[in-house]
């Protein structure tokens, strides 16, 4: 049951890749990286700042990101969540969302400046709908999680 966590954060990631759609450009949000920022916004005590290496390397091999951007960027969102929550004194939905939406943005752009370091030459416009989509799955992404936590904690 400790697995359930980690292995909706690898499926959501590996979907995209399973599904029978070629796109010329970021269509789909990144459901892992929602899935992921769901559950540590949901459990912080459940993983270790060094969680985002794993996952962000297994998401890297799924979404075509050069290898290690994925790891960089949601090691930095797991060390900014620390960051925040030893500093908030309280927590409702709102800030949660405007927290995964600060995480969500920072990966989603921070993805298009590290394909500028490979020489792809890529506009922050084609990413807007990307993070406009992601930030408005990101709720029912929670209730999934929370669900997801809730079986998970009847076992």
């Amino acid at each position: 049951m400790r697995a359930t966590p980690v292995i909706s954060v690898m499926l959501l990631s590996a979907l995209p890749a399973m599904l029978p759609m070629i796109a010329t450009f970021p269509a789909l949000p990144p459901l892992g990286l929602i899935a992921f920022v769901a559950w540590r916004r949901l459990r912080p005590e459940l993983w270790s700042a060094w969680i985002g290496l794993p996952l962000g390397l297994w998401d890297d091999l799924f979404s075509g990101m050069p290898i290690g951007s994925a790891m960089f960027l949601w090691t930095i969102i797991v060390l900014a969540f620390e960051f925040v929550d030893y500093r908030l004194l309280w927590q409702d939905q709102w800030i949660d969302w405007l927290l995964a939406a600060a995480a969500l943005a920072f990966a989603v752009f921070g993805g298009v400046a590290l394909l500028a370091l490979t020489g792809l030459d890529l506009s922050y416009r084609v990413v807007l709908p990307q993070l406009g989509w992601s930030l408005l799955i990101y709720p029912l992404a929670g209730r999934f999680v929370a669900t997801l936590d809730r079986w998970r904690l009847k076992r």
